[in-house]
């Protein structure tokens, strides 16, 4: 019996996926790359080329990493997440004037050995922020990130640095983003999580054990 070509598409689509998130997980790898580079190492250069609507969504390829990770890290990833998380707080309390919100890997739980800490303030001054970690005594890094509204919005500054051992990237945005940013959700997931939920996040979820 010949295949339906829908579930054939469904089905590279979850190898593509699949492909990405061992990228994502054991090089850190971000997930467009990922996804173009499985892609031509399923379909082939030429294929990939032609058929770019066989590649999964980001929410595929995310699922595809927390199974990742269950599989083959589940004795280290539950501590990394902690520890990154606990982290991410650290720097958002000092952040607070500014309404940072966490986001990405570490807020939505698929974080591993690779990822950094994402957070996006809301600010009257990206100048102010940018002084305002000068003033912290940290080196800190100036380049942009996609808006997260995005390709028809201009790219956002993004300040990075090292806190406590750990990469943070924090993306500056203008107080008038913040309505929108509340209203974004991923299905019934949150995309981003202020001070407070980030508290309970760790709250509610024991330390891991460390791995003697």
């Amino acid at each position: 019996m010949m295949q339906n070509p829908h579930d054939e598409v469904q089905q590279l689509r979850a190898e593509i996926a699949a492909a990405a998130a061992r990228m994502v997980a054991q090089d850190g790898a971000d997930y467009g790359s990922a996804k173009r580079k499985a892609a031509r190492q399923i379909l082939g250069e030429s294929q990939a080329n032609a058929k770019r609507d066989l590649l999964p969504d980001d929410a595929q390829v995310e699922e595809e990493v927390r199974l990742y990770h269950a599989l083959f890290n589940a004795d280290t990833q539950p501590a990394r997440l902690f520890r990154l998380r606990t982290v991410a707080l650290q720097v958002m309390e000092m952040l607070e004037q500014y309404q940072p919100h966490l986001t990405g890997a570490v807020l939505n739980g698929s974080a591993g050995e690779h990822d950094d800490i994402r957070l996006q303030v809301f600010a009257d001054s990206a100048k102010d922020v940018e002084i305002f970690l000068l003033n912290q005594n940290l080196n800190i890094e100036i380049s942009e990130s996609d808006h997260f509204k995005g390709p028809r919005y201009e790219p956002v500054e993004t300040v990075s640095f090292i806190w406590q051992k750990e990469g943070v990237h924090v993306e500056l945005y203008e107080q008038d983003d913040l309505r929108g940013a509340k209203k974004q959700r991923a299905g019934d997931k949150p995309i981003r999580a202020g001070i407070a939920e980030v508290r309970a996040l760790l709250t509610t979820s024991s330390q891991p054990d460390e791995e003697e």
